[in-house]
């Protein structure tokens, strides 16, 4: 399957083509936090896309030297802490994979999403500034930080550049194991940082700013209007919001987890295209759970029946230790727990991103 697959950048071209070239929004993914009861911490995220994505898990360990694939000024760094990663867009070469960090979770319990927004702009390329791929971007993140704080604190402080030589419209939401979380986005050229345990849902367009003031029109949360039931972004944003809010006190982790799951599920989008005047709608493809307070990642894939899951604390992720990965390509049903199921494997590589 995997030599069958589109190439990482055709696949890309496709995409850009098809959400934007066609000047049609793009409304693909959302993300749900629960930090409510002070006890557990837990995200969902749904990976929505036109078409189904080619995907594998990784186990990523503590001191691998990084490239940002920039070219010239290229962030560098080595691996701080080790990570369970999702990567998509998989192409098979003869080096190897090439793939996208569209999700994952650290060993120090932060999480790291890439959800598609349309009105993002990093900025034409200044070789002035460090730059740091797109595609390395959730990467960076967990590679470099243990908590929010940390990370958003480099973002305000540190000059460095999103790189991107495609239309990639993307925003980066974190968490961590106390519950704090931040959503970052680049408008403009520029970082705008919403951070506050109080962000539990994001979407996609439009920003973040609007993304709040548009709840406040929805009972539950100031307003009037009934509870939508739309596949805009506006809409699961304020589904997920709502259902966030009404979801019972866990009295386990599992109900924890559970809760969370069927509030993903919730805001996810089925296969097939309800409104022909639409085409342009993504189903849900996979999502995962993060389990911050217990170290555990949960992977459910739409066209497999069932969920798979790795506990961080029995991963080896010491430097040198080797680089493994769960081939959900070759074998995509899979179920249970994964530890034994990680075989080791040529690191992934994502190519490289010059600007434009």
């Amino acid at each position: 399957m995997a030599k069958k697959s589109i190439s990482f950048l055709g696949t890309l071209v496709a995409a850009t083509t098809f959400l934007l070239g066609s000047h049609l929004p793009a409304y693909p993914c959302s993300r749900v936090l629960w930090n409510e009861d002070g006890k557990m911490v837990v995200v969902g995220r749904s990976m929505d896309w036109a078409y189904p994505l080619p995907v594998n898990l990784w186990l990523l360990p503590r001191g691998i030297a990084r490239d940002g694939m920039t070219g010239r000024n290229t962030l560098k760094w080595t691996a701080k802490y080790g990570s369970v990663v999702a990567a998509d867009f998989i192409e098979s070469t003869g080096n190897g994979e090439e793939g996208f960090v569209a999700d994952g979770m650290n060993e120090k319990g932060l999480a790291a999403h890439a959800l598609w927004l349309t009105e993002s702009e990093y900025g034409r390329r200044d070789e002035k500034l460090p730059g740091l791929s797109i595609g390395l971007w959730v990467q960076y993140f967990l590679d470099n930080f243990a908590t929010v704080n940390e990370a958003t604190e480099f973002v305000q402080e540190t000059p460095f550049q999103i790189v991107t030589t495609l239309e990639q419209a993307l925003h980066v939401v974190i968490e961590d194991s106390t519950g704090d979380s931040a959503v970052i986005e680049y408008i403009g050229g520029k970082a705008r940082t919403y951070h506050g345990r109080e962000y539990t849902v994001a979407t996609n367009s439009p920003t973040f700013d609007k993304q709040i003031e548009h709840l406040k029109e929805y009972k539950t949360f100031g307003g009037e209007k009934p509870l939508p039931g739309t596949t805009q972004p506006e809409d699961r944003f304020v589904r997920g919001a709502y259902y966030l809010k009404t979801l019972p006190k866990p009295a386990d982790w599992w109900q924890c987890v559970t809760g969370v799951l069927s509030v993903i599920r919730n805001v996810s989008q089925p296969f097939g295209v309800a409104d022909p005047s639409q085409p342009y709608i993504s189903a849900t493809q996979w999502r995962t759970v993060s389990d911050l307070t217990d170290l555990t990642y949960y992977f459910e894939s739409t066209t497999s029946p069932n969920i798979i899951w790795v506990q961080l604390k029995e991963l080896d992720f010491t430097k040198g230790a080797p680089v493994k990965k769960v081939d959900l390509i070759k074998e995509p049903v899979r179920v249970g727990d994964t530890l034994k199921q990680f075989e080791t494997a040529k690191p992934f590589a994502v190519p490289p991103t010059t600007g434009k």
